[in-house]
């Protein structure tokens, strides 16, 4: 398994599958994200990702009734590591740029969040955020992969 490897400082981008592995313990992505906790407990990077990210942890568990899961994507969200990006007028106009591109509204929110926060790195395991200039993907299985 490759290892992650973060930037000195900064902000690191969370799409939402890197938060259900996390809080699901999803292997081997738990494990590989490890660091990327260590390293915001430590203070040096912080983590940033959409309020979008909130809606789109909490679906399954909701449609489960699994209130469990629930509590525990809540907590994570919550907790003071983890900085959720409202989506202002000037994100939707920055989403619609994107959009217009091809990419569809959930990805292109969580792209102009990440481009917006001037964000280090972007970590998801989805692999059309590949394609969009000036986004610095880490895509999670590839990472694993090398």
């Amino acid at each position: 398994m490759g290892a992650l490897i973060l930037p000195a400082t900064g902000s690191v981008y969370l799409e939402a599958n890197a938060v259900i592995y996390t809080v699901e313990k999803i292997e081997p992505y738990s494990s590989f994200l490890k660091p990327l906790w260590i390293a915001a407990a430590k203070g040096s990077i912080s983590i940033v990702t959409s309020e979008l990210t909130w809606t789109e942890t909490l679906t399954k568990p909701m449609r489960e009734k699994n209130e469990f899961m629930e509590m525990l994507f809540r907590d994570f969200l919550s907790a003071p590591e983890i900085q959720l990006i409202p989506a202002t007028l000037a994100l939707w106009e920055h989403t619609a740029r994107l959009r217009a591109s091809g990419l569809k509204t959930p990805d292109a929110l969580h792209a102009a969040t990440s481009i917006s926060s001037h964000c280090a790195l972007f970590l998801t395991n989805d692999s059309v955020f590949k394609r969009i200039p000036n986004l610095p993907v880490l895509h999670l299985k590839t990472a694993i992969s090398s």
